[in-house]
Parts: C-alpha cells; structure tokens; sequence
C-alpha cells in the first residue's frame, strides 16, 4: 500500500484514504481564527513592533468594543491570552485600560526551563552552549580594542570588587553572572546578546540554588568570588591589549574551569519558577 500507514482503530488505511475521510471532496478543514486570537494578534503586533510601549495603557473596554465591533467575552477573552503572554497586565475591577508590557527575556527564560525538562537537556549542556558563544565574543572584542568598552568592563569588574568586600555574596553571584552578559551586549551582536541573556537567566536560577544546596563560608564565597574577578581583570588587560589569542585562550580556560565547579550535578536544573 502506498503512502504512509495511518492507524484507525483497528485497520490500516494509506496517508491519502485518512486525508480522503476528513472532509468531502478530500479537502482538508482548516481550522478559522476565532475573533479573540485575531484581536489578541492586532494587540500583539502594535506592541511588538513598538507603537505600544512599556506602561501605556489600552483604551476602556468601551472603546475597544466600539472599535473592533466584537462583543465584551471575546473582547475579555483576547485580552486573557495577551495577560497570559505577559504583554498586558489587568487589574480587576479597574475602568482603565490594561497596561502593556513589551516582551521580557526572562519570561522567554522560564518557558525555555519548561522545554529544557521537558527534552531532558542537562544544565551541563547549557553551560558546554555558553564556552560555544563567549570566546568567539571575547575575540571580536580583541581585535577592536574599543576603549569606552574596555572601560565599561572594568567599571563592572570594580562594582564586583565593591560588593565582593561588602560580602554582599547573592548580589555577587548574580553579578559575576551579568559579567558575562555584558561581555556579549559590548560586542555589538544582538542575537548573541540574546541568546547569553537566555542561558544566564536560566544559570543564574542554578547558581543560587547551587550555593543554597552546599553553603560556604563569608570566608570562602568571598575568596572564590575574588579568584573570578581577578579573571575579568586579566581579560579586560588582554583586551585592551589586542591579544586576540591571549583573550580568547585566558576566557575559554576561565570557563572551563568555572563550568566545572558549577556543574557538580550534570543533570540538574533549576527550579521551576
């Protein structure tokens, strides 16, 4: 028989006799938009494209009725899916319009927890993803030598120095995490930006629930913590040196190192959230 075999029950029929029996004529139903999700998209698009900025308000409920010429449940409705995707936030019982929030990674972050489960990838392979990404980024920055980008590392190194004998640990945790994100965000490449603002989220979470797990001392937090900034220190001079190879070999050892301290546990992810 030819085509690929579908199971009905308890027979067999070919691709194109299941494809046949959906609809008269053998043409397929396609399912139509209902009201809501159109709306919802009209909504989602004025946002994304930024005619809706972060803290504007919709029109009253009245007004959106009027525009779109829909009744109040698919207006609600559509409004749902939109406070569901976080671009909109409601309050209840309130006359003024719900506020617009544009997209924020660390919603994208939390989904990308729940796929990650769910394919069963190991933290291990998210930090292996950010030593593919970061040396490339630390090269480009080499052989530009940007000045006002080396400062602006060197001014993040410090701000860790200052919280590191604070013995403001959490803050430092997360901030020798940011570290690395503005490494990437100076190189100029926004997809990259992007997908480092993703795996730090997601490392950031597994960072602090590592250290929650295995405490250390104030002694011993602060001294690993300074055995890291002494690393950004060296890769800022390479840097600002133009020692391509010296920056991208210093930063790649750097992670390897530090992948293995993190990843006592490769299966591990954070929580969820």
């Amino acid at each position: 028989m030819r085509g690929v075999i579908v199971a009905e029950s308890d027979r067999q029929i070919s691709a194109a006799q299941f494809f046949d029996s959906v609809s008269p004529n053998g043409q397929d139903k396609v399912r139509v938009p209902k009201m809501a999700d159109i709306v919802a998209d009209q909504i989602r698009s004025r946002i994304i494209n930024g005619e809706l900025k972060e803290g504007d308000r919709l029109p009253s409920e009245a007004l959106m009725l009027e525009r779109f010429g829909i009744s109040r449940p698919t207006l609600r409705e559509a409004l749902r899916v939109l406070e569901t995707e976080k671009l909109i936030s409601v309050s209840r019982g309130s006359r003024n319009g719900a506020i617009v929030h544009t997209p924020k990674i660390d919603v994208v972050g939390r989904y990308m927890t729940y796929v990650l489960r769910n394919n069963e990838i190991s933290i291990d392979d998210i930090y292996e993803a950010r030593l593919a990404i970061e040396p490339f980024a630390v090269r480009r920055l080499a052989e530009k030598q940007p000045k006002e980008i080396v400062e602006r590392l060197r001014q993040e190194a410090r701000r860790l120095e200052a919280l590191n004998d604070a013995e403001q640990h959490e803050d430092v945790t997360i901030g020798l995490t940011e570290f690395h994100r503005v490494l990437v965000e100076v190189g100029g490449n926004k997809t990259l930006n992007l997908l480092v603002e993703l795996l730090n989220d997601i490392m950031r979470v597994h960072q602090l629930e590592h250290i929650s797990l295995r405490p250390f001392t104030s002694a011993q937090q602060k001294k690993r913590s300074q055995i890291g900034i002494k690393s950004f220190y060296r890769l800022i001079e390479y840097i600002e040196q133009g020692d391509v190879e010296g920056a991208e070999n210093h930063w790649r050892l750097h992670l390897e190192k530090t992948n293995k301290i993190w990843v006592s546990d490769p299966k591990a992810l954070p929580p969820l959230r």
